[in-house]
């Protein structure tokens, strides 16, 4: 997938009436400081990012298991990223008016409880059900622990840009859904109960990030009862004469993630049945290698301009995408592997400018509702086309199938990427 980027725009300060005075919240027991509140938050968002990916590699065990067509995987798939725009539709742009520490730590549990499904409800029913609470937990988590990770570094660095903390966002995004596959792949494929001791690993792992992050300071003061506006789900206010940029932002995220929809759930299926790659752990490497990708081209460009970032991404995605269709064609499994490596870098250096494309369009105090509508409009794209591919899969062959998701998202990304490339323009 859920899943993640996937970074904040550098170019928005944090509101300074909505920003807890860094002596207030100094004074407070039990509080690391903004440094270190910094890099737990960061590790948090990595292993909740991680558990979200980590089935990946395991769909084929269980559909040896219990039998079920490879439809039932894009679906229980779909569950995971329905379940996240559900969240981010109805909770995520509150962190701005309840505080960033109370909503990621119900993002927390929220993941844990969805842990404790998968260990006890192992049925397609309960996959399906399992994915969709850790989709909720997800929707929270994104676009507050962005904003968070930018509060807490204006606090702790003033000086220093906010730069720095987009990149570690989106390295905690998408590095956390690439190491899922891998730790998957090697559960499934050298460790006892596959289907049982993933889950107990990242339980533990949750409850203990969970419990270090409930030490990290509140940067955001909560709005009293008396003063808040009565709620309403999400809304975007963009200005009127913005709206087309952001809209090709939008579009531009929807393609990237439609990507890592495709390799969160089908992808090991044309591995096994075209590539004849049966590997778990392999299926879970080449799930890794593109979330990898995205997660290491925003480190490795991140000192370009975001105009220059969004070139490049779009001109990578283009590429990967090509390849990936013609690896179809050719049944190559190194051109499938080379394709999905380089889409993989379009996608970070993409869906990072669109959230910057974004971020400059935001409202004064609206930064984690902007920046919720982009994630929105992603998880969509990590939902609908996976979906389309494998209701697809029902009637055609896999190649055509897998040659539609291609087509399709191409024409999306050529339609968004200029237009993206535009609105970033100095």
């Amino acid at each position: 997938m859920s899943t993640t980027s996937i970074s904040l725009p550098p170019t928005i300060p944090t509101p300074a009436a909505h920003t807890a005075p860094v002596g207030r919240t100094a004074r407070r027991r039990l509080r690391i400081t903004h440094h270190a509140g910094f890099w737990v938050t960061a590790v948090a968002f990595i292993v909740m990012m991680a558990f979200n990916t980590v089935p990946t590699p395991l769909y084929a065990l269980y559909q040896q298991r219990d039998g079920f067509p490879t439809v039932m995987i894009t679906v229980i798939f779909a569950a995971y990223s329905i379940g996240v725009m559900v969240s981010l539709f109805f909770a995520g742009h509150l962190s701005d008016r309840f505080g960033r520490r109370r909503l990621i730590l119900t993002a927390v549990l929220v993941e844990v409880a969805a842990a404790v499904m998968f260990l006890l409800w192992s049925s397609p029913e309960g996959l399906i059900a399992a994915r969709f609470v850790a989709g909720l937990g997800i929707g929270i988590l994104t676009a507050t622990a962005t904003a968070h990770l930018a509060d807490l570094r204006r606090i702790a660095r003033p000086a220093a840009t906010l730069g720095f903390a987009a990149t570690i966002a989106g390295v905690a995004n998408m590095g956390g859904l690439a190491l899922g596959p891998l730790i998957g792949g090697v559960f499934a494929e050298w460790i006892p109960a596959p289907l049982v001791t993933p889950y107990l690993v990242f339980l533990a792992a949750m409850v203990a990030v969970g419990f270090a992050y409930a030490f990290v300071p509140e940067t955001v003061v909560p709005v009293p009862a008396r003063d808040r506006e009565p709620y309403r789900p999400q809304r975007v206010r963009v200005p009127r004469e913005s709206r087309a940029a952001y809209w090709a932002a939008g579009i531009g995220g929807f393609a990237a993630f439609a990507i890592t929809g495709l390799f969160g759930s089908v992808a090991p299926t044309f591995l096994a049945q075209l590539l004849h790659q049966s590997d778990r752990f392999v299926a879970g490497a080449v799930s890794f290698s593109v979330f990898g990708a995205a997660a290491l081209a925003q480190v490795v460009f991140a000192r370009l301009s975001t105009r220059r970032q969004v070139v490049l991404g779009v001109a990578s995605m283009v590429t990967g995408l090509l390849g990936l269709g013609a690896a179809a064609l050719t049944v190559s499994a190194a051109l499938f592997v080379v394709g999905a490596v380089v889409a993989g870098a379009g996608v970070g250096l993409v869906f990072r400018g669109a959230l910057a494309t974004a971020g400059t369009l935001a409202e004064e105090g609206s930064r984690s509702e902007t920046t919720a509508g982009i994630f929105l409009l992603g998880f969509a794209g990590m939902t609908l086309p996976p979906l389309l591919v494998g209701v697809a899969l029902l009637w055609l062959p896999l190649v055509p199938a897998f040659l539609g998701f291609v087509v399709l998202v191409l024409a999306l990304i050529l339609w968004a990427g200029p237009r993206m490339v535009r609105a970033t323009a100095a």
